[in-house]
């Protein structure tokens, strides 16, 4: 029934003069969401619109499907096109298509027109009430309400008439690509796949960086990651995935400093190479999943600790949710299942008994000293043999 979908936006709408520019990065994100569908499609702007035509057959779920992953789209109604004929056969066709879409009959509506080409022989006020009289006469049960109708019926008289009355919410957003770009540290757990996505949200592109510790975390550890790349790269486009080989550092911090400031110096380490590579790449910031008190390496000292060896800006969107928030995140976005699979991570291997909860910069600094016979070369060595998986 449906041949096309307008698009609609919200936060776009007010860039002022710079609004073509989100648009037509919108309309370039909706054009490769789509290109794995089955069937074509034309993305088109028209008179300040969005529309993806269907030229032929498609599937209409799939492609649904892959709209409501697309940031930057907070609405996607099906529409219906019908040639101008005069306005008995659009009368006719708007009974035919309300009957199809709502065959209970027993709704409330309005009918909002919208005569956007002004040669039409009626005006907006009049088609209203005309094709509200033609529903009435056909359904019998039905009913006008003005004021919060459960069925909006919209018409728009352009070139061709557009009929569509369903709006299917998309995720909102800006389009990716319009902020920049940004270093996601991807780990296997619950949060860092959550701050990417939300991170992207805001129009931010997305590489990423996972610290690999074999032989202490398997192959399948890191398959997992790369498994949760390609679930966000549904929403973000392809995602390059830095793989680190963190085995000799973490062992060299191990051997060298105390056992209680483990996690924060591995994870300064981290933040150091991350910040390498998020510079070679032109990443304008960091991205963590680290929520404030939620283990002893983000507590307020602990991230003051981190932070200070990196020049980049740290984007951590989760920084006020609760554990139950970002679970539930992760369920709506598809990463909770993969992210629980029992996989240890890096960091999880070397965590102490009783790690340090409030660190102090000065004396962690002190005792990085002890590393610094070899942790140039070793960090070298981690760059230079990093794997690079696009996702």
């Amino acid at each position: 029934m449906f041949t096309a979908f307008l698009i609609k936006y919200a936060e776009i709408g007010i860039k002022g003069r710079n609004r073509y520019l989100f648009e037509d990065a919108l309309v370039h994100q909706i054009r490769f969401a789509l290109k794995k569908c089955e069937g074509k499609f034309l993305v088109h702007k028209n008179q300040g619109r969005i529309y993806v035509d269907a030229e032929g057959e498609f599937d209409y779920e799939e492609t649904v499907e892959r709209l409501k992953n697309v940031f930057g789209i907070s609405g996607i109604c099906p529409v219906l096109y019908v040639e101008d004929e005069g306005f008995d056969k659009l009368c006719d066709r708007v009974v035919r298509y309300v009957g199809e879409v709502y065959p209970d009959e027993d709704k409330s509506f309005k009918v909002h027109a919208r005569r956007a080409r002004k040669d039409y022989p009626k005006e907006s006020m009049e088609i209203n009430a005309d094709l509200g009289e033609a529903i009435l006469k056909a359904y019998p049960k039905m009913r006008v309400d003005v004021h919060e109708p459960e069925v909006l019926l919209s018409v728009e008289i352009r070139e061709k008439i557009y009929i569509y009355s369903e709006t299917i919410p998309g995720p909102g957003g800006m389009p990716v690509g319009t902020g920049g770009k940004a270093m996601l540290l991807l780990s296997g757990g619950i949060d860092s796949p959550v701050a990417g996505y939300m991170i992207a949200k805001r129009g931010v592109k997305l590489d990423a960086v996972y610290f690999h510790a074999p032989p202490y975390t398997s192959e399948r550890a890191k398959q997992k990651v790369v498994d949760l790349a390609r679930i966000v790269s549904a929403y973000t486009g392809p995602i390059w995935l830095h793989v680190i080989d963190f085995t000799a550092i973490q062992l060299y911090i191990y051997e060298k400093c105390p056992h209680e400031e483990l996690t924060i110096i591995m994870r300064r380490y981290m933040m150091r190479i991350a910040e390498h590579i998020a510079k070679e790449t032109g990443c304008l910031g960091l991205i963590t999943g680290e929520s404030i008190g939620q283990v002893a390496s983000q507590t307020m000292s602990s991230l003051i600790s981190t932070n200070e060896v990196c020049t980049l800006p740290v984007y951590r969107p989760l920084i006020g949710f609760d554990k139950q928030e970002i679970v539930e995140l992760a369920g709506k976005i598809g990463t909770f299942e993969t992210s629980i699979l029992p996989y240890e991570d890096c960091c999880t291997i070397f965590v102490a008994k009783h790690p340090v909860t409030k660190p102090n910069v000065n004396i962690i600094r002190r005792h990085e000293r002890n590393l610094e016979e070899k942790i140039e070369e070793l960090v070298k060595t981690a760059l230079e043999t990093k794997e690079l998986i696009v996702v």
